[in-house]
Order: C-alpha cells, then structure tokens, then sequence
C-alpha cells in the first residue's frame, strides 16, 4: 500500500492520480495506522511549513511518520514534504520540523536575476532542470539534466553535501533533491512534470 498523508495543504488527488497512471494504487490518509503498516510513504503539499507541521501534529500523525522513516521503508518528500525533514524552517519565524535531515529551510533573496540580468520571480514557478551530483536509484533512467515543474519560494540547506542529490540554477544553484538512506525529497512536482515525473515516480516504487 501506497500512503499519501494528508497534509491539509495542496492538491492531494493530483499525486494520487499519478500513481495510478503508472499502475499503483495509492490512499490519501489521516490514519495514523496506514501510514506505519504502508509500504511506501508520500507527503506531498504546497503552502506554509508551519501550517503543514501543525496539521501533522494535530492528527497524530508526526510519531508514524517518523516511526516510518526509522524503520527503513521508502519515504518520498514533495516540496512541503522535503522542507519538513529539515530542522527548522524561517518560514513565518522559526518552526521546527521533522529534524531527520539536518538543516534549515530558507526564503529565496531578494534581488536575484538571471543571466540576462532580469529579476527572478518569487516564487520560483514553471520548468528548470534538476542537475544530478550522483544517482541515486529513484533517477535511475532519468536524464542528467532533466526538467521537472517547480511552484516554491524556500529551499532547503542541509548541513551535510552528502544527503543531496540534485541542484538547480535560479540565479544561484539550490537543492532541489536529497537522498539518504531510505528517504527521497524533491522541491520540484513529479505529478505536474508530465512524463518525466511519471517516469520518476515510477522509479520510486521499485525502490
């Protein structure tokens, strides 16, 4: 069983719909005890991260996330569902979050451009490329430079170089995919990246 945890925040059916298209069924849920007994786990979203660890604990449902990802089992972060496995985010002040990945969870600064010299857009909307720094095995198959579909205005700053996995330009390189252990985190949207994130979510159910 495929577990996507409610988060509250974001257009939850689009992921499910994605894995169906790849041939997996896949629950939306609020049940703590689906979300231990699953095989694979997403937390997917789009808003504030607070608003998202807020909603985690009002349901019960940080200790079965966190007891899920301890146990080994495949756990894959979308957007929110990246930045919560940091420390702590600025977000709104400082709010913690899930602190298996050590870092923090940063606004973009003000006064970037691009190399024409024009404004970059906040938030960061629409296509860029995810450049991978290794491989690991939920990209295997998938383009070096592979463009995905991206709607955020923070990214992550892990402390360690080791967890990432991918980096994209906007302005400057920020981490747009980490990797450790049992756990994958994307600030990109596989579900609105037409075939290649399909392809990518695919990847991760063989994992």
């Amino acid at each position: 069983m495929i577990a996507i945890v409610d988060t509250g925040i974001g257009n939850l059916r689009s992921v499910q719909k994605a894995f169906e298209r790849v041939g997996h069924a896949a629950i939306i849920t609020q049940v703590p005890e689906q979300i231990t007994s699953a095989h694979a786990v997403v937390l997917p979203g789009q808003g504030a991260f607070r608003d998202c660890m807020a909603h985690l604990g009002q349901r019960d449902m940080l200790e079965p996330v966190l007891e899920f990802i301890r146990c080994g089992r495949p756990y894959l972060g979308i957007c929110l569902g990246l930045q919560v496995l940091m420390t702590e985010s600025e977000e709104f002040g400082c709010h913690k979050g899930l602190n298996v990945i050590p870092g923090r969870v940063r606004r973009f600064p003000a006064g970037m451009t691009d190399a024409q010299g024009h404004l970059c857009k906040v938030p960061h909307m629409g296509w860029n490329q995810a450049c991978l720094t290794r491989r690991p095995p939920i990209f295997a198959g998938i383009p070096e430079r592979a463009y995905f579909y991206f709607a955020h205005s923070y990214v992550v700053e892990p402390l360690s170089d080791a967890v990432i996995a991918t980096t994209t330009d906007y302005d400057r390189p920020f981490v747009s995919g980490i990797w450790y252990e049992n756990m994958f985190g994307v600030q990109f949207h596989p579900e609105k990246s037409q075939k290649v994130g399909l392809a990518f979510l695919e990847r991760f159910l063989r994992v």
